[in-house]
């Protein structure tokens, strides 16, 4: 009921106001600006509702594929790669590779975070090593708008955990109680003579600086917890205001009311063919339309990537169902161990507009004296030919080269087969997939000069085979010494849209 309007005097007045005055909460802490160049692509707008969702991700064990990757969607379910399917951000810090992404908002929309693994493993270190002498320390960007990110830098959150091997997995979360961020991750290191994975949290207001690491997460004996994630759950939904999803042998599902404390089991996917064995890295997240939760699960023993379930009670696990093929679309690249963020119809536009259109990096080999013909793979061989049909049998995607990525070299990988490169093979050239050995990456790599019958197009420059380069015979590709002027036009090319 309101209550009738009373008459305040001038001093009541005055006294009131400054009541009101005092009353006004502090701002919570905000970190520094980032130092992205470029203007705000959207203004935060707190009543924007959410009507679509950012995935970033990481795809794997290869050259790029240890970068920050983004995909959208407008059901959380059908998701469209962002940047040709190419890394949207490249870590130039620490180990120069990141892993399993996590997108944070703070709770006034205005800013957000990116946090990931400091890990590399396609630089040949090893798993051992990387996980008993890795990185202590997480890489952090930031954003006030999701398209202009500052450039990455380096938090030693495991800095001061007695042996620590390695800073995996990171996560965080807003506590409302404290007035700043929870980050957690896990650690690997020896505790009351067991080494194993742990689950550990440091508090932040702006990701900058960090209180010491404590331990969150340890279970009994000898089970390691490699990754964990928890979502606030609007309305106690199955009776707990927090969610969390684990990595502990199986995919463990847990309700509190509180963050740090109060966890209770509440099941696990098992039930659904879905032991810890073959999944890992969970993303539990609400659909914006409806009161309906997602679950994404990393098949990491397969490769094959993530796999979604839903359900409509996330506090019971056996509720979730794995969805069909027919039901889901993940995009062009395999997507691991990521993250989802709800977002507006303004920062979707925002976001597609600087990476989506014609995607960046993808591009049409044109032979320089033939110039109705392109590069093309065809039944996994490879050679010229007008009218390629499908097209896209005729892009690709020139990344940094496999043997070299840092030396000016590139490669050729497939459009429609995503790890799929040209390489030669006994001076042929045919689309393989990457076998990751240094033969593989050696075939594959090449290095881009001036074109050998025109300086204003490109050749290109066997890398294990410096005396030869790629070029076409009888419309057939192949690397061959270069002679003749028929020689030298045969290995000259445009790069064309």
């Amino acid at each position: 009921m309101t209550p009738a309007p009373r008459r305040l005097t001038l001093i009541g007045l005055v006294g009131v106001l400054l009541l009101a005055l005092t009353s006004i909460p502090a701002r919570p802490a905000t970190a520094a600006s980032p130092d992205a160049a470029g203007p705000s692509a959207t203004s935060p707008n707190a009543a924007a509702p959410d009507t679509a969702y950012l995935m970033a991700h990481f795809t794997g064990e290869s050259p790029i594929g240890e970068q920050i990757y983004f995909a959208t969607s407008t059901d959380g379910l059908r998701w469209t790669d962002l940047n040709g399917s190419l890394p949207v951000l490249t870590s130039t810090v620490g180990e120069r590779g990141v892993r399993d992404p996590a997108l944070v908002r703070s709770p006034a929309g205005d800013r957000f975070w990116l946090l990931a693994t400091d890990l590399r493993i396609a630089s040949g270190k090893g798993w051992d090593a990387a996980q008993h002498a890795g990185s202590r320390s997480l890489v952090v960007w930031e954003s006030t708008d999701l398209v202009n990110w500052s450039a990455p830098r380096l938090a030693n959150v495991a800095g001061n955990i007695p042996s620590a091997g390695c800073a995996w997995a990171p996560e965080a979360i807003y506590d409302p109680a404290n007035g700043d961020y929870i980050v957690y991750w896990a650690t690997i290191s020896p505790l009351d003579g067991v080494d194993k994975a742990r689950i550990y949290y440091s508090r932040t207001t702006d990701f900058r600086t960090f209180s010491p690491a404590r331990m969150y997460i340890n279970r009994p004996g000898t089970q390691g917890i490699i990754d964990t994630q928890i979502l606030e759950i609007p309305g106690s939904t199955g009776g707990y205001r927090y969610l969390r999803a684990s990595g502990d042998g199986q995919i463990t599902i847990e309700g509190s009311n509180q963050l740090l404390s109060g966890w209770t089991r509440l099941g696990d996917l098992s039930g659904q063919g879905l032991p810890g064995s073959q999944v890992e890295g969970p993303i539990l997240h609400k659909f914006n339309d409806r009161n309906e939760w997602g679950l994404y699960v990393d098949q990491y023993a397969t490769g094959r990537g993530y796999l979604p379930l839903t359900t409509t009670n996330p506090a019971a696990p056996g509720s979730y169902r794995v969805r069909a093929t027919s039901e889901y679309d993940l995009g062009a690249s395999r997507k691991r161990h990521g993250t989802i963020l709800p977002i507006t119809q303004a920062q979707l536009t925002a976001l597609r507009s600087k990476w989506g259109g014609t995607p960046a990096g993808v591009n049409r080999i044109q032979s320089y004296n033939y110039p109705d013909r392109y590069v093309r793979h065809y039944d996994f061989d490879a050679r010229i030919d007008p009218d390629v049909n499908p097209l896209v049998d005729s892009q690709w995607r020139i990344v940094p080269g496999l043997a070299n990525p840092a030396g000016g070299t590139v490669s050729f990988e497939s459009v429609n087969y995503p790890g799929y490169y040209l390489r030669h093979y006994n001076y042929d050239f045919v689309l393989a997939q990457n076998d990751n050995t240094a033969t593989f990456r050696g075939d594959a790599t090449f290095k881009r000069v001036a074109g050998l019958a025109d300086p204003a197009a490109v050749s290109f420059q066997s890398y294990n085979f410096p005396d030869r380069y790629l070029r076409h015979y009888s419309y057939l590709l192949r690397i061959d010494p270069i002679g003749s002027a028929v020689d030298r036009a045969d290995a000259t090319f445009r790069i064309t849209g």
